[in-house]
């Protein structure tokens, strides 16, 4: 009887944001699979605020004591500087990078009248920023490899919108946007790049408020759906079982996985003597208003319990 290989045996695997919740699963879900991880943490708070070394080394050593191979690193990703000391930490220790997850991320929320530049600006830079800085730094070694896979933590308050999240939905729809044009140049390196949309108890999410009804049944939904649940869907956009699958957005609620639309045409009108104020009103929006996206946040769309 032969002994299967672990799916990611000896591939190498920069994580981000690794010492809590769903970049703690990935991690170590691919130290359970043969992967060699790169454990990267800040060890800030929820909202990026400090700097500490624990989260990151309990995260390589828990990998290590299981009998896999990992080590930790405190790099920021928010900085070009930083990204390019996380790929070295792959190269230096481990020899190459076969795979990276984006999913460093800090949560500034505030009302749009309310924010201000610095909490814009603090989330821009670690989720947009960060990723295109860390997938930047790997995207040499994929290309003369010829392969890699990077997958990156999007979210529905960007892909449909979420109450006080601006900049967090601004720099997830980025990141989305950022994939797939990774995945296009990419191509011809078979290089891929895909997105995942989390649900799960994490503890940004534990951050949100918790004041109303509505928000408390919420929270208690999230509660239920595990970071592990995530991380099987990141192992397996990884892994050599999905090297046909690129470009994607999947959200993974639960036991659920859904393939998320990406913006493509859904009517049209035209006018051979061309539009103004009064036929547009009169004549295009009658016809295209059936189209129109309704003004939904995520938990209107997601409303149903998790399977």
């Amino acid at each position: 009887m032969s002994v299967q290989t672990p799916a990611m045996q000896d591939k190498v695997v920069v994580v981000t944001g690794a010492g809590n919740g769903i970049g703690r699963a990935v991690a170590l879900l691919l130290g359970q699979q043969g992967a060699r991880v790169v454990v990267n943490d800040l060890g800030s708070s929820g909202s990026g605020e400090g700097a500490d070394a624990g989260p990151a080394q309990r995260v390589a050593d828990e990998i290590t004591a299981a009998g896999g191979s990992a080590v930790a690193n405190t790099d920021s990703v928010a900085t070009p500087e930083g990204a390019n000391a996380i790929i070295q930490t792959a190269i230096e220790r481990f020899g190459r990078i076969d795979g990276v997850v984006n999913n460093a991320g800090i949560l500034r929320d505030r009302m749009f009248h309310k924010m201000n530049r610095e909490e814009w600006q603090s989330v821009i830079d670690v989720h947009l920023h960060g990723s295109y800085f860390v997938s930047r730094a790997a995207a040499p070694y994929f290309k003369d490899q010829g392969g890699g896979a990077y997958v990156h933590m999007t979210s529905t308050s960007g892909l449909i919108g979420n109450y006080g999240q601006a900049n967090y939905a601004a720099a997830k729809l980025g990141i989305a946007a950022l994939s797939r044009s990774i995945a296009l140049d990419m191509s011809r390196y078979h290089v891929r790049s895909n997105c995942i949309a989390p649900f799960a108890w994490s503890r940004l999410i534990g951050t949100l408020p918790s004041e109303t009804e509505a928000e408390k049944q919420r929270l208690a939904r999230m509660q239920s759906m595990k970071p592990e649940q995530v991380a099987q869907v990141a192992a397996f956009l990884l892994s050599d079982a999905a090297r046909d699958v690129t470009g994607q957005i999947l959200a993974v609620r639960g036991n659920e996985v859904m393939v998320m639309s990406q913006p493509r045409p859904v009517a049209s009108v035209h006018s051979a003597g061309g539009w103004d104020a009064q036929s547009l009103s009169e004549r295009a929006l009658p016809a295209l208003r059936r189209a129109f996206t309704p003004l939904e946040r995520s938990p209107d769309v997601f409303n149903w319990d998790p399977v």
